[in-house]
């Protein structure tokens, strides 16, 4: 995969929920979508907790007719329960991992997402089992490229004795730089990519 320098992240999109930004007209933001496709971006970030699905059904809706034009990265690890509140957790079983990505393809109506992503890395002692079904996940074409956000080196260097690590979403701008102290140095020597998130 080639990402454009740009992306567009859809955690607004996803409307009210625990940690979103208020509510969101559908319509402005699958125009907002399409209209950032045309002018040449090329993947779109998501994850299931971004509205509790309401951000992947968006982009699902968003991409009929030009899927072949935008790559697809959303995330795991970040389920809710069933109770009326909805009260979003951290689980890395694998059996809730491959509950996530079943979900996701339904709710962004695709066969395949291009980059899976690990949301974050807890609990801790859960990364490798979250980690082992990804590359079972992607050994079966459900996607293509899986990867991690929010990790340190510790964790990255724990995942990739599993399997490649493609990618880390790292929280990064000009007023949280700790990134730059070691784990964009790990990315450089281990030759993967880093997508920037501004936090």
């Amino acid at each position: 995969m080639r990402f454009t320098r740009v992306g567009l992240g859809t955690w607004a999109i996803g409307g009210p929920w625990d940690w979103g930004w208020g509510p969101q007209d559908d319509d402005a933001s699958i125009g907002t979508i399409n209209q950032a496709v045309e002018k040449g971006v090329n993947w779109i970030d998501t994850a299931p907790c971004y509205g509790l699905g309401h951000s992947e059904r968006v982009v699902g809706r968003a991409i009929e007719g030009i899927r072949e034009n935008v790559f697809i990265a959303t995330k795991c690890g970040l389920p809710w329960d069933d109770s009326a509140s909805k009260t979003v957790f951290s689980r890395l079983k694998k059996d809730s991992v491959r509950r996530e990505v079943e979900a996701s393809l339904k709710r962004l109506n695709i066969d395949q997402i291009d980059l899976y992503q690990m949301h974050w890395p807890n609990p801790d002692e859960d990364v490798e089992e979250a980690w082992e079904e990804m590359a079972r996940i992607k050994g079966e074409g459900l996607v293509r490229y899986i990867g991690v956000s929010n990790f340190n080196v510790t964790q990255m260097k724990r995942a990739s004795k599993i399997h490649k690590i493609a990618s880390l979403q790292p929280p990064y701008s000009m007023l949280r730089r700790d990134f730059e102290s070691a784990e964009l140095a790990w990315c450089r020597d281990n030759w993967f990519c880093w997508l920037k998130t501004i936090w």
